[in-house]
């Protein structure tokens, strides 16, 4: 029972990201809509989509199918394979079965897939569109991996329900906890790759970039692993971040939590609709220099402030 129990709560935590990704997308999209005095599709408009997609025929036209197909299914499975070492309401279901630095490897895993799938289409704007990505993800996933070290040290340990648990505020509220808080909240839209950090797909520039030569069940999975990306960095930045709440008994902790995603993701709605996506040259400057006020707040919590 002892290890039936993690892996029951990881296909938990799983079938709930599965379920509220296409809320949440849904959600963004009527909002955006209504910030812009239009009417907008439903909210369920998201699933309908999805399954809209999932029944067309697979046509594959990349340069590479068999690694189109390796970068789709990769690409889902890295983003719930986190989701089960990540809580959702909860303590983190498997925490046994990974620690931080696994977490870090997988979340720079999610975004490999995506130039994975780029290079397996092979056309002029995939190639543009992971160009982009590439130089983005140097500059900005380290972020969240400093982000989430920074909590290592405060708590003196690796392990996930350590870590992820407010430690980055360690004791007294340190000063590399309250910076680190900044930063992630400065690149939290490029995270959820939304505007005005969508880069790599740009719709209107470059088609959707990487997934231009995708269509019917591969694009369908993608998009699914997008959405549920907004659900698990949202989960993480309230674990690491906004803790406070998480620990009260069930069902008010649980409240409490999804509360602080959804007013994460109404946060990440209302600079998506108001802001202009940058180009890549200012977004890397942008990063930048986030990642050098990050490497600071490492320095400050490896002299304990």
């Amino acid at each position: 029972m002892n290890l039936l129990q993690p892996i029951l709560l990881g296909l938990l935590n799983i079938v709930t990201v599965l379920l509220v990704a296409p809320f949440c997308e849904g959600l963004l999209r009527k909002i955006t809509a209504r910030i812009q005095s239009r009417q907008g599709p439903p909210v369920r408009q998201a699933y309908f989509d999805l399954l809209k997609l999932l029944g067309k025929e697979d046509i594959e036209s990349g340069e590479s199918p068999i690694m189109q197909r390796v970068a789709v299914y990769l690409s889902l499975a890295t983003v719930l394979t986190i989701a089960c070492l990540v809580p959702m309401g909860f303590s983190a279901p498997m925490n046994g079965a990974g620690d931080a630095i696994l977490l870090i490897y997988l979340l720079t895993l999610a975004g490999v897939c995506t130039l994975l799938a780029g290079l397996a289409a092979g056309s002029t704007y995939s190639l543009v569109g992971i160009s982009r990505e590439m130089m983005a993800m140097i500059a900005l996933e380290p972020l969240f991996a400093i982000a989430v070290v920074v909590g290592a040290v405060h708590a003196g340990s690796f392990r996930l329900d350590t870590v992820l648990n407010g430690a980055v505020y360690g004791e007294g509220f340190p000063l590399s906890g309250i910076v680190m808080f900044a930063v992630l909240l400065l690149s939290f839209q490029a995270f959820v790759q939304r505007v005005p950090f969508d880069i790599s797909e740009a719709e209107t520039e470059l088609m959707e970039g990487p997934l231009m030569e995708y269509s019917g069940p591969k694009l369908a999975l993608f998009k699914y692993a997008q959405q549920a990306k907004l659900v698990i960095y949202s989960g993480l930045f309230v674990t690491l971040f906004v803790p406070w709440g998480n620990g009260l008994a069930f069902p008010l902790g649980w409240l409490v939590f999804w509360a602080k995603v959804f007013a994460l993701v109404l946060l990440v709605t209302l600079v998506a609709a108001t802001h202009a996506r940058y180009r890549i040259d200012q977004a890397i400057r942008y990063f930048a220099g986030l990642l050098a006020v990050a490497l600071v707040a490492l320095i400050l919590a490896s002299y304990g402030y």
